[in-house]
């Protein structure tokens, strides 16, 4: 059966996250229901990141098999048609070779968060956005995120639900710019544990607004421990932004080593 590889960019307001849920609307069975209305199949798609409830994406990637042959401009135009009115758009499909699997496959995600810092509040982003309405020290902030960068035992942004079997991850950009009236968190890895990006963006909004010293982040990120973490950012500010994929030799990813970030 040939195998489809699709770019998608979704909003996740709607959704309940990516995966299926029993008595949750989510992004995969959305276009799970597309693939059959178009394709008369039905069946299971497998996507790069489990993003949660509310987190939206640019750069997704899923797969699935069909078994037919189909163009993949036929397959983006015929899920886009049957996928209206959802907010979910399918930008690129191609067929890739039936070792592709986008989840193992991949070898570096890239997330972006947008703190909104100004002191009216969000109107048109604000499920977008997270709305914090105080001026926020990207200098510090940055001063502190550079003691997460690299290989550590990440326990303390770790959600008590994470699957994944360690909770050591290899953190390897993490970039706070200021744009305006919006602090952007750029942050990438191979994987993430489950609400590492928010939990992280949450403890140096601390740094942030003056309320924790710079020299606070290294020390919860040495404690190891859930409960010496700052808040968890709202998921309407975090956005799956690409997916990278390397050779064969490199696609060797953990099943549980990646979760929503």
């Amino acid at each position: 059966m040939p195998r489809y590889r699709i770019l998608i960019e979704y909003d996740g307001t709607p959704y309940s996250g990516w995966q299926r849920q029993a008595n949750a609307p989510s992004v995969q069975q959305t276009i799970e229901e597309a693939i059959f209305r178009f394709s008369g199949e039905d069946v299971p798609t497998r996507g790069a990141g489990r993003t949660d409830t509310g987190v939206h994406a640019l750069g997704q990637v899923a797969h699935f098999d069909l078994a037919g042959p189909w163009r993949g401009e036929r397959i983006r135009d015929a899920m886009n048609a049957q996928l209206r009115p959802a907010p979910i758009a399918i930008l690129e499909a191609a067929e890739v070779a039936d070792s592709f699997d986008a989840r193992r496959s991949a070898t570096a995600r890239h997330y972006l968060y947008r703190v909104l810092d100004r002191r009216a509040p969000a109107a048109i982003d604000i499920s977008r956005v997270w709305d914090v309405r105080k001026r926020l020290d990207i200098d510090a902030m940055q001063e502190a995120a550079n003691a997460l960068l690299g290989k550590h035992d990440f326990t303390t942004f770790r959600s008590a639900d994470c699957q994944a079997k360690s909770p050591l991850k290899t953190l390897d950009r993490l970039d706070i710019t200021r744009s305006g009236d919006e602090v952007l968190f750029s942050v990438s890895a191979r994987s993430f544990l489950h609400n590492q990006v928010r939990s992280m963006v949450g403890t140096l909004k601390k740094v942030g607004e003056r309320k924790w010293p710079v020299s606070a982040v290294a020390e919860v990120l040495e404690a190891r421990d859930r409960k010496a973490c700052g808040p968890v950012a709202p998921p309407g500010g975090l956005y799956l932004m690409r997916v990278d994929y390397g050779s064969r030799a490199e696609q060797a990813v953990d099943e549980a080593d990646e979760d929503e970030a």
